[in-house]
């Protein structure tokens, strides 16, 4: 059985409470480290990458470029092959 994590929007200050999606920086399908960028998020007061806090396989990307996502909202789900 496949087990599998998701990887959410953290809240990175007091005031954040949405962030835009920049730039979706793996595919579905690819290896991933725990701290491999995943994507660009733009917040009102910073630009960063999220990191995997996860190793494993892109099962999933639930957002896009350009979406605009809550704090804690999938961004994508790894899993083992």
């Amino acid at each position: 059985m496949s087990e599998t994590q998701e990887i959410k929007l953290p809240k990175w200050g007091t005031t954040m409470q949405e962030a835009d999606i920049s730039e979706i920086l793996v595919e579905v399908g690819s290896s991933v480290q725990i701290g491999d960028p995943i994507a660009s998020i733009e917040t009102d007061k910073v630009e960063t990458e999220l990191e995997s806090p996860y190793a494993g396989i892109v099962l999933e990307i639930r957002v896009a470029v350009g979406d605009v996502v809550p704090v804690g909202a999938v961004i994508a789900v790894v899993g083992s092959a």
